[in-house]
């Protein structure tokens, strides 16, 4: 079990650092602001104009290689989108670093004014102490397990909904003519194949439900605030950390616990579908 420990402790670092915001990207403003997508031709007359902000998982982190500090990837649902459906990625200021906090105060806000017409927002997952509660499953105890997943569940429910309501109250505020679309983060595990490293099929089904439940808390500050939540749990489905064809990396990836290319892929196909159904101005 020390080294289980050893070795799970040892594998989270990275996943540890981001999830707290100290790798030291928070405090360079350089690391946060892109001004526009580089790559992306100017918008056509009648484009959608698309800014996209959020945290690693709106970032493409863990599909390298990365433009910059922040673990932006090609990979990443804003670039896969470009182009598609009319949208033209204006600026894309995702960092892997971002809590609700940083996305402020690091300038995100900044790349949205009255011009934009769409923004996509994936935020909330490292204000929560997740990543402590993955560790403690994998690497220690069944108590270790419990208590941490009591934590991060309280988090959810009782710091998350104002550090939400915040956010997207300032970025209504920023974007007033933008359709705003909200992702959810998928479930790590896919409990039906047995226990994986120290964590016990009931212990994935307990955080599989932890992020039920960060999900449930998502939508419904988004949906106070007239945005579009996105769900991508149901095309994750089976195809958890511990599946045989997994869109979630392992704990001894660099960036373990983040979305595959296949993964960032199906959440392009989810936000897409919901574009089609509720289609931004200019579209």
């Amino acid at each position: 079990m020390r080294n289980l420990l050893r070795a799970t402790g040892s594998a989270f670092a990275t996943l540890a650092l981001f999830a707290a915001g100290a790798t030291g990207a928070t405090s360079a403003t350089s690391a946060w602001a892109v001004p526009s997508a580089a790559s992306a031709p100017a918008a056509a007359r009648g484009a959608v104009v698309y800014d996209a902000l959020g945290d690693s998982y709106a970032s493409g982190y863990g599909v390298p290689p990365y433009d910059g500090s922040c673990g932006r990837s090609e990979a990443a649902y804003a670039e896969q989108l470009n182009g598609r459906m009319r949208v033209h990625l204006d600026n894309f200021v995702a960092c892997a670093v971002a809590t609700t906090t940083t996305l402020v105060t690091g300038g995100q806000l900044d790349a949205l004014d009255s011009d934009t017409d769409l923004v996509t927002l994936t935020i909330g997952g490292n204000d929560i102490g997740w990543s402590s509660a993955v560790v403690a499953c994998l690497g220690g105890t069944d108590p270790d397990c419990a208590a941490a997943v009591a934590t991060t569940r309280s988090n959810i429910t009782t710091k998350l909904p104002a550090l939400l309501d915040s956010v997207y109250r300032q970025v209504a505020e920023h974007a007033p003519n933008a359709r705003v679309v909200v992702t959810g983060y998928p479930r790590l595990f896919s409990p039906f194949h047995g226990t994986y490293l120290g964590a016990s099929t009931p212990e994935q089904r307990a955080l599989n439900e932890g992020a039920n439940v960060l999900n449930r808390v998502i939508a419904k500050a988004a949906q106070k605030h007239g945005f579009t939540f996105v769900d991508v749990t149901n095309r994750f489905k089976g195809h958890g950390v511990n599946a045989p064809n997994p869109w979630i990396l392992g704990p001894f990836d660099p960036a373990a616990f983040h979305p595959t290319l296949p993964g960032y892929r199906a959440y392009t196909a989810a936000i897409a579908s919901s574009l089609r159904h509720c289609p931004p101005r200019g579209y």
